[in-house]
């Protein structure tokens, strides 16, 4: 019982150092989700930390570091809860924020909620990431195409039953415009814009941890060189500068769209009952 307590305690810290991370370093509006409890209701979970898994807290927590006992639902009450431990219930997705102040408070007192990422919205220092997500098998396929044709992919998100590819945030315009030149665009390819939200690692969940496949990586210097400052100036006075390395690199979405229809189109499609 003691070891159970203490691991469930180093989880509860793996998702407050996540949430922080992603708020202050990245500047991703986060905020606190439905979290997992035993048989529909009976308290949290004891997630496990496998030997030799990341320090508590690393975004690059794997399936093996984080499980979830397979009976578990979910806190918002619903035993029909389609994605259970992984979606928002209080507060609502329009109060993510990239404050670390309220990040703090908001896992500090819900330790055990899910990390959510409010895609596409606005911050300081410009909009959060959007994502594309397929079902699992076609994030696969997708994933070694990419691979065969070098392209690069920015982060990617294993969920129980699909995947998510985080990219550059979007306009509505620019994704109706691409879609209305494919023949067919499959019903379990989905787009998380201004508006919607995703689960980043470590969320528990009920069927399996959510985890990074591709974990985020540092933009290419060239692209984050420190500026010639002016003469009596520091570099870091210059206006409208993003800090060093102050977000993973992303794609354009556009550079996957095509490639992530066909491996969609080429997967059975489960229905919209989406499980997560």
């Amino acid at each position: 019982m003691r070891e159970i307590l203490g691991r469930r305690r180093m989880t509860r810290s793996s998702l407050r150092n996540a949430a922080l991370t992603c708020a202050t370093r990245w500047h991703w509006p986060v905020l606190p989700g439905a979290s997992i409890r035993l048989n529909g209701g009976h308290g949290p979970t004891a997630p496990s930390l496998a030997p030799g898994s990341p320090t508590p807290g690393s975004p690059e927590t794997t399936p093996t570091d984080l499980t979830t006992d397979l009976t578990a639902g979910c806190s918002c009450g619903d035993p029909e809860c389609v994605v259970p431990g992984a979606h928002p219930l209080d507060p609502v997705l329009l109060a993510a924020t990239t404050d670390a102040r309220m990040v703090d408070w908001w896992w500090t007192r819900r330790p055990d909620a899910s990390l959510l990422l409010a895609t596409g919205a606005a911050t300081r220092a410009g909009r959060a990431p959007c994502a594309l997500s397929l079902p699992a098998a076609a994030g696969r396929a997708a994933l070694a195409e990419f691979d065969r044709l070098g392209v690069r992919v920015g982060p990617v998100i294993a969920m129980p039953t699909r995947y998510a590819l985080l990219v550059r945030p979007y306009e509505l315009a620019e994704l109706g415009e691409l879609l209305y030149a494919q023949d067919r665009v499959p019903s379990s390819l989905r787009f998380h814009g201004d508006g919607g939200y995703a689960a980043l690692p470590p969320t528990p969940a009920a069927t399996g941890g959510v985890h990074w496949v591709r974990p985020p990586e540092a933009e290419p210097a060239a692209a984050v060189a420190e500026p010639v400052a002016r003469p009596g100036t520091e570099p870091s006075a210059a206006p409208g500068r993003k800090p060093v390395g102050s977000a993973p690199w992303l794609p354009r979405m556009e550079t996957l769209v095509e490639t992530l229809i066909e491996a969609s189109t080429e997967t059975p499609d489960t229905g919209s009952r989406l499980a997560y």
